[in-house]
């Protein structure tokens, strides 16, 4: 009997576990306490996931503060259903509900996006010209898909003649699915990659490149199938042991690589991707079906803001934080949480869960005069799909060590059924729980 099936005897008994065990492993809030009274002005950018829970983590911890909340998209995106809205086992309108429908009438929803920000005198001035006075700051607004860092390309291409966009939004990943799935039935060559820039959950190109082959296969078509993954480094992961075991698994799939390569344009009526390479040479190849991914940027107002770092991310413009305490190194009434915050792992949602309480405690403690020892580890959390049923959870920290949730029951260098449905069912009510300021 496989571990799996020794684990759960029934589907429905796992759905039982499954949500309750990821509900504990993104932690319980503790019993409230008592709230600490301030009149404290604190502006959040952004609602997205850090934005939005942190929202609501700090109505439940302070009493009196005036917390407002800014971001222009009406729509809430929920991001990790993005790539499975693209291997069609969602619709688009899985991944998509009201921003403010998440928020508690103590919060006030400013719907414009903020045009500058000026840390000295502590403003935040919106699309409008509203100026926004604040004592505290915290900047959550994501970051920027850098679609005009690729030569040749639109949004417009996606889902039409092989390209594919899984990051662009649920619209466009609902057409990339509709290209894959063509592709995997007529064959071809498939043609995957990464920017060189940070990037929001880097295990997901690494996710479509298996889901495509394995599409293929499943169709009995995969010998009309090339797959290829161009990357932009010398390895396939960040954390050492991780990037083995993907050598390991594109080997045996026949998937094969190209290293040091970064995208630079592409040709959509010749179908040619241009990669360039460390020595600055340039490198061609034929596609029948492409996910494009672009350089991802923290958004302007941050990069204009004198808030990102000075010699680190340059090109990035990543929020200059304490990596442990997401506190600005130069503005202590600034942190930072979420994608833009300028520290070495953690732009995922998972990671989002762990860095708000953070941020919180030692806002809460700040006000309060206090301080406190809570800091942020590192910990992201990617549930590598490696094909349809089947996953690895890989959980690790700054230092590249592995710290998996479920010790003995989930291994995470394992392709298992547990892990599928973790990121599959039970993901998306523990993230809604976050949101919640519930876990």
């Amino acid at each position: 009997m496989t571990s799996d099936q020794t684990f759960l005897s029934t589907r429905r008994g796992f759905l039982g576990l499954a949500s309750g065990a990821a509900l504990l492993a993104a932690g319980a809030r503790p019993a409230a306490a008592r709230k600490v009274p301030t009149k404290a002005k604190i502006v959040i950018l952004g609602a997205g996931a850090a934005g939005t829970a942190l929202a609501n983590r700090l109505v439940a911890r302070l009493d009196g503060a005036e917390i407002t909340l800014v971001d222009g998209r009406a729509e809430h995106w929920y991001q990790p259903g993005f790539t499975l809205i693209a291997a069609g086992l969602k619709p688009a309108g899985y991944s998509v509900s009201q921003t403010a429908e998440w928020l508690p009438r103590e919060v006030m929803l400013v719907a414009e996006y903020a045009a500058e920000i000026d840390p000295e005198a502590q403003t935040l001035t919106t699309a409008s010209g509203t100026v926004l006075d604040y004592d505290f700051l915290i900047t959550a607004p994501g970051l920027v898909l850098d679609w005009d860092g690729i030569e040749g390309f639109n949004l417009d291409l996606v889902g039409k003649d092989g390209v594919g966009a899984v990051y662009a939004g649920p619209d466009h990943a609902a057409r990339t699915w509709a290209e894959m799935d063509r592709f995997t039935s007529t064959g071809g060559k498939a043609v995957f990659l990464r920017p060189a820039t940070e990037m929001k959950c880097a295990g997901a190109p690494l996710k479509y490149t298996f889901l495509t082959e394995d599409y293929a296969s499943k169709k009995g078509n995969r010998g009309k199938v090339e797959v290829e993954y161009w990357n932009s480094s010398g390895a396939l992961f960040g954390v050492p042991i991780v990037a083995e075991k993907v050598r390991m698994l594109f080997a045996e799939r026949g998937i094969k690589t190209e290293m040091h390569r970064v995208l630079k344009s592409i040709d959509p009526v010749k179908k040619i991707l241009t990669f360039e390479d460390a020595d600055g040479i340039e490198h061609e190849t034929d596609y029948d079906f492409t996910n494009v991914i672009p350089p991802q940027r923290a958004p302007d107002v941050i990069r204009q803001s004198g808030l990102s770092w000075e010699n680190r991310w340059v090109d990035q413009g990543w929020v200059e934080v304490d990596p442990y305490t997401l506190r600005h190194n130069r503005y202590p009434n600034v942190f930072a949480v979420g994608d833009v915050a300028g520290v070495p792992k953690g732009k995922t949602a998972a990671s989002v869960k762990w860095q708000v309480p953070v941020v919180e405690d030692h806002l809460v403690a700040q006000i309060a005069g206090d301080t406190t020892d809570t800091v942020y580890n590192g910990y992201t959390s990617c549930p590598l799909i490696t094909r349809v049923g089947r996953a690895m959870l890989i959980e690790f920290d700054y230092n590249n060590d592995l710290v998996p949730s479920f010790p003995g029951v989930i291994a995470p260098l394992e392709e298992l059924w547990i892990s599928w449905l973790m990121k599959e069912v039970a993901l998306k009510p523990t993230y809604n729980a976050m949101l919640r300021g519930k876990a």
